[in-house]
């Protein structure tokens, strides 16, 4: 079982930056590959970033490639989204997830974080 703690949202305006944290309960983190979803009113829950258990390897989807960077830090058993030149369409709740795979998963995620809300004003 893995417990997931994000942190770090709040209100900011068009071209800041935020960087949200998730941290991880337990000792299997390094087990995990891990991945940031977000949210907005209205809309499905969309994959931003993913990133491997070794950090090696990551994904972006294409509307946050250049601006948002994930990154992990398994001897902290915490993962991370630097966010940089914010727009209003990336206001959402972001969700961290987790998932035991030595793969980069974008889907079907088995731990969740209870969400952090991102405000973007313009």
């Amino acid at each position: 079982q893995v417990q997931l703690v994000e942190s770090g949202g709040g209100l900011v305006q068009a071209g800041g930056s935020l960087r949200l944290s998730c941290a991880a309960s337990g000792r299997t983190f390094t087990r995990h590959a891990m991945g940031w979803f977000r949210q907005a009113p209205g809309k499905e829950l969309d994959v931003v970033a993913a990133i491997t258990r070794s950090g090696g390897v990551t994904y972006y989807a294409d509307s946050v490639k250049g601006r948002f960077t994930i990154s992990r830090d398994n001897a902290k058993s915490t993962m991370y989204l630097q966010m940089n030149s914010l727009k209003p369409e990336d206001t959402a709740t972001y969700y961290c997830a987790g998932k035991e795979s030595y793969k980069l998963e974008l889907r079907d995620y088995d731990y969740w974080g209870q969400g952090t809300q991102v405000t973007v004003s313009s």
